[in-house]
């Protein structure tokens, strides 16, 4: 991968992450919990205080709607295990990856992330970026590591629209229709 490549997916991330933390600036708590329908998916705290994400490892029916609470945990799931990937080490399961609770430890928690996320793709060279990678597919798939980077800034778009468009909703929802002019 020349490093035109490599620069190119660079900024294609470093766009899309600008729009995701246009929108972790503006969160506050509430959001993080706030239900935009009846059949969500969310995160809940077990009887120890420890946040469990509702999951299921296939996909249900109907697909629920998720809180921002349970596409920031998604969002460090996913992007743990890539790093966990990229530095050779065994990807951890979505039961492995603890959720910081609502607030600050969660943002706190996706811009760091971030940070080690830049630090693993400042380190690839090009022999790197070429290389065979079974993350996040099986080995036979023949998938490079420049693959799993164009995943990562994929799926990093996706989970910033959707925590985008929940922010939108709930501050819609939250004005009264009688404050209309």
């Amino acid at each position: 991968m020349s490093s035109n490549r490599r620069d190119l997916v660079r900024r294609q991330f470093d766009l899309t992450w600008s729009l995701l933390d246009l929108h972790l600036t503006e969160l506050v708590a509430e959001d993080f919990v706030w239900e935009p329908a009846q059949h969500c998916g969310t995160m809940r705290q077990d009887t120890g205080g420890t946040w469990v994400a509702d999951f299921a490892e296939s996909e249900p029916h109907p697909i629920p709607v998720p809180t921002i609470g349970w596409v920031t945990w998604h969002l460090g799931w996913w992007w743990t295990a890539a790093l966990d990937h990229a530095r050779g080490r065994k990807p951890r399961g979505h039961d492995e990856i603890p959720w910081p609770g609502v607030g600050e430890a969660t943002i706190d928690w996706v811009r760091g992330l971030r940070a080690e996320w830049i630090a693993v793709l400042d380190q690839l060279s090009d022999e790197d970026l070429d290389s065979t990678a079974s993350f996040p597919w099986p080995e036979e798939a023949g998938r490079t590591v420049a693959d799993t980077v164009a995943w990562v800034n994929a799926e990093l778009m996706k989970n910033t629209a959707e925590i985008g468009q929940l922010r939108v909703l709930r501050a819609a929802t939250s004005h009264s229709t009688t404050d209309a002019p």
